[in-house]
């Protein structure tokens, strides 16, 4: 904790400022920057696991989206992001194919106010998968943390942390 508050002060004393912060961004108060980013989260997830549409995707992210996954690494950039949505919604197609769906568990959502960049939420979250037409089961959980960045009026994912997925029954 203390290793941050001198790091903040450091980098505050010094001037240094993303090109972010030296826009005139103005990030809204609590609890209407909650019901933004909830609103955003919303919009990301029905995106990715119900519509499968990389159109619609590629507007809530970034171009220099950086997306961390505990089990798959290190995905860079929109362009790569979306295209392996793309070939995913693809084979989502096939009959046998499986598909997933996520729900935020409730009560875990929190966002905090980045000045001069966005916000960032953390959670947690289950997934259900089903195969086919088959039954829905629940299969797993996981946290994250994402920062959302404020470019112009859009809010879009620039960097998120996809962390400690682990089988549902644990």
């Amino acid at each position: 904790m203390l290793v941050a508050a001198l790091f903040a002060t450091a980098l505050s004393l010094s001037g240094a400022q993303t090109p972010a912060a030296t826009e005139a961004i103005r990030i809204p108060d609590q609890p209407e920057l909650t019901t933004i980013i909830a609103a955003r989260d919303t919009a990301l997830f029905t995106t990715m696991f119900d519509l499968c549409d990389p159109a619609a995707l590629a507007d809530l992210v970034t171009d220099d989206l950086e997306f961390y996954h505990d089990r798959g690494g290190l995905t860079a950039t929109r362009t790569t992001f979306v295209d392996g949505y793309a070939r995913g919604c693809e084979a989502a197609k096939a009959p046998d194919a499986y598909h997933s769906r996520r729900e935020l568990v409730p009560g875990t959502m929190r966002v905090y106010a980045i000045p001069g960049v966005g916000a960032v939420e953390e959670g947690s979250h289950v997934f259900y998968e089903r195969q086919g037409d088959g039954p829905e089961q629940l299969v797993g959980r996981a946290r994250f943390s994402v920062l959302w960045r404020l470019e112009g009026h859009q809010w879009r994912l620039a960097r998120a942390f996809s962390i400690d997925h682990a089988p549902a029954s644990e």
